[in-house]
């Protein structure tokens, strides 16, 4: 039974006085987490299929710090932020997900980084095989406009809330604030009312040290490209606008907590964007994050109690434990593991197995004034330093031989790392130098820890998956895909589905095994620079099968002898061998075809790393330090390469997937934003979004809009030859491992269930 609210606020009271208990122990030789207080437990509702019985337990973890270790002494500005005793003290959300009856329990612990605060539980798949889930706070910022809104600090953690992580702020050594420059953006905003400052969906978490506009800047801007180039730029004068917490120009609001808002005398115009500069105060102590969350894991994993006494619920059931986190959470794990704090105090390796999903950069999180809710738009840190598994030189930004695992090396602390990624991460998200470096010349070896997987020509995280999520007029959606960041847009084209949840499934048994019995998984699957035969499909239209000899055919019946183009190219139409598809061939999906251009992607459409200046006192290597040129000037544009495609525009050089090789449609990893009411970014790339073209039912449909792409009938005559496709398709994916049987005869039965050429 779940304690209510009330029950929960007076342990709060209760475990005060414990944590001032524990600041009168005499200092400990070691940073850990010192107690832990249960405020919630219920019983999860059973998911479909579950077997198993579990419960969620949720509290808050007490921990302390030292910052004469070396383990803790890269986290920047941790001596600003001591206690009088010398240590730097934390408390962190953490909600347990367990069987009932622990002896259900695998041995296996999935510790999963939470995204904004977002509450996590395991898997359904997870729950029937005894795994153990935990999910535990890292972010600090605490930049919440509500608790409901992200990581606000809060005197208890109840199952099914959202995270948040309590750390220190830095003072000078005199206790005077710390000050220095923040920039923060408004976008796509209108109207005369105040417009708070946010990133991505929380605010920016500093405070103005001073009110006084004449010591900050305002400037609108016409237009920005993808490579930072600005047009239009005109400052607006100190006199023309104010901080403020709310309310117009002319009846402004006292600001006196976050969001910091602006107040602009005429308004704001949706055709422009805003950018302020200004002196902030107090900030958080943040790589705090990294050090919580690794004792967290540990604790749960290898103590038996905290030292009040209480037990930990899960002692003596957990011998190993995987690392896992999703998109910004997935990024975080590789700034975890790059910074060394897979090793613990105590000197074992904390986590066996690391899986950052659908992430190709580190975190921002370890300098001063960071923002980690950050997307990658303009002047957001996160591409900086070694984004590689293996020691590659950058010698495009005069940057060290370094690799992320350098540290974890030396410390003989590195996991098994298992990474997955989608088109989306390509195109948005700043990938592929994490493949080939910043001068896109060779593949970079990936070592023997590490498996790598592509699900080609899909979105973020994947798709709502099916088969009519494809047709027109039955499950395709009628309008453009939302395109996510700071009120960023809507895209033209609708939601791409291809799935990634059946490739997830297989990869998931993969790396259970891999990390508890040693298993190898399938080999690594991603396109390359490199020339190579693995079996990825050449042809558009009929999935790629193997003839009597072994040898792979396309579906025009040609062999398949390896000696090809490389699968990665420059990021435009003509290297990709994009197809040309006239605006004609989009109307009958939305009714219109408003903001579609066949020319794209041209260049320039892809998201690219840029190398900025952040000012000598920052460490482009680590990402930690102090930004002192604020917005960064940025000092090139790095080449950016993407997966070559067929003539079908779906890409070449992933892992099987049912959905791509016997398809619907063209699946991209990219969309183009509309114009309407959020202007500003249109015709750009629609962030990290993906879209769906569909194919024309029939041969003359295809010809009156002059589409190139075969119809479905030309592909697969009638309904039974698609469920033939299919069911080949699934066949092929179940033999190189990436589908689970059972997951294939669901699919084979859907696509019978479907209206793929049914009348």
């Amino acid at each position: 039974m779940g304690l209510d609210v009330a029950e929960a606020i007076r342990r709060s009271a209760i475990v005060t006085v414990m944590a001032a208990v524990l600041l009168t122990l005499p200092p400990s030789t070691q940073a850990r987490v010192t107690a832990i207080v249960i405020d919630d437990s219920a019983p999860l509702a059973p998911g479909v299929g579950q077997t198993i019985a579990y419960e969620q337990i949720s509290g808050r973890a007490f921990g302390e710090l030292d910052p004469r270790n070396p383990l803790n002494a890269i986290i920047q500005d941790i001596k600003l932020g001591k206690d009088p005793d010398g240590k730097v003290r934390y408390v962190a959300s953490f909600v347990l997900t367990k069987p009932v009856d622990l002896a259900q329990a695998s041995g296996l612990m999935w510790h999963d980084v939470p995204n904004r605060g977002s509450p996590l539980t395991i898997a359904v798949e997870e729950r029937n095989l005894g795994d153990v889930g935990l999910a535990s706070a890292w972010q600090g910022d605490n930049s919440a406009i509500n608790a409901g809104n992200g990581t606000a600090i809060r005197p208890v953690e109840l199952v099914g809330g959202r995270h948040w992580l309590q750390v220190p702020v830095a003072k000078n050594a005199d206790g005077s604030p710390v000050t220095g420059l923040v920039f923060a953006r408004i976008v796509n905003r209108s109207g005369p009312g105040a417009q708070p400052l946010i990133v991505q969906t929380n605010p920016v978490p500093y405070m103005p040290a001073s009110l006084d506009t004449t010591k900050a800047t305002l400037i609108s801007r016409d237009h920005e490209t993808m490579e930072g180039v600005v047009t239009g730029e005109t400052p607006v004068a100190s006199g023309d606008w104010k901080f403020c917490g709310g309310g117009t120009f002319a009846a402004p609001r006292p600001l006196t907590a976050l969001p910091v808002q602006i107040c602009l005398n005429g308004g704001f115009n949706p055709a422009k964007l805003y950018q302020v500069v200004y002196t902030a105060k107090d900030p958080y102590v943040l790589g705090v994050g990294f050090a919580a969350w690794r004792d967290v894991g540990a604790f749960f994993k290898y103590a038996l109690q905290d030292d009040m006494g209480t037990p930990n619920p899960v002692a003596h059931r957990i011998s190993w434990s995987i690392a896992r986190g999703v998109s910004q959470s997935g990024n975080f794990l590789r700034g975890w593991l790059h910074l060394n704090f897979n090793k613990g105090e105590d000197g074992r390796r904390v986590h066996d197995g690391m899986w950052p999903i659908i992430a190709g950069r580190r975190i921002a999180l370890n300098f001063r004034w960071a923002q980690p809710d950050g997307v990658l738009e303009l002047y957001q840190a996160g591409s900086e330093g070694p984004q590689w598994w293996s020691k590659y030189s950058d010698e495009v930004r005069g940057l060290p031989t370094r690799s992320i695992l350098d540290r974890c090396e030396e410390s003989h602390s590195c996991p098994k790392i298992m990474e997955h990624f989608g088109s989306a991460e390509v195109w948005a998200l700043k990938l592929t130098p994490e493949w080939v470096g910043t001068n896109a010349k060779k593949d970079i070896p990936l070592p023997h820890n590490v498996r790598r997987y592509y699900i080609p020509s899909s979105t973020h995280g994947g798709g709502a998956g099916g088969f009519d999520s494809s047709l027109p007029g039955v499950g395709l959606p009628t309008v453009g895909a939302n395109c996510p960041g700071n009120n960023y847009g809507t895209g033209i084209l609708p939601a791409n589905p291809v799935p990634h949840t059946q490739t997830v499934n297989a990869l998931r048994v993969h790396f259970r095994n891999w990390v508890m019995s040693g298993v190898l998984p399938p080999d690594s699957v991603w396109p390359r620079l490199k020339t190579s035969d693995e079996g990825e499909h050449e042809a558009s239209g009929k999935p790629d099968s193997m003839d009597d000899t072994g040898n792979m055919q396309d579906a025009q019946g040609g062999k398949n002898d390896g000696k090809r183009d490389p699968d990665l190219v420059d990021a435009t139409k003509a290297a990709m061998g994009f197809p040309t598809i006239p605006a004609s061939a989009l109307s009958p999906v939305t009714g219109g075809t408003a903001g579609w251009r066949n020319t794209v992607p041209e260049a320039g459409f892809i998201n690219p790393v840029l190398d900025y200046d952040w000012g000598l006192e920052f460490d482009p290597s680590d990402a930690s330090g102090v930004p002192t040129n604020v917005p960064p000037p940025i000092k090139q544009v790095i080449r950016m390469l993407v997966p070559r495609v067929n003539a079908d525009g779906n890409e070449l050089g992933g892992v099987p997937v049912v959905l791509t090789d016997a398809p619907l449609g063209t699946y991209l990893g990219w969309n183009v934003t509309a114009g309407g009411d959020r202007p500003f970014h249109a015709g750009q790339v629609c962030d990290y979004v993906g879209g769906m073209i569909p194919f024309a039912k029939t041969e003359a449909e295809r010809i009156a809009t002059g589409d190139p792409r075969l119809s479905l009938e030309e592909r697969y005559t009638d309904h039974a030859g698609y469920v033939a496709a299919v069911t080949k398709a699934a066949a092929n994916a179940v033999a190189q491992k990436f589908l689970l049987q059972t997951d294939a005869d669901a699919l084979i039965a859907a696509a019978m269930a479907s209206h793929v050429l049914n009348p």
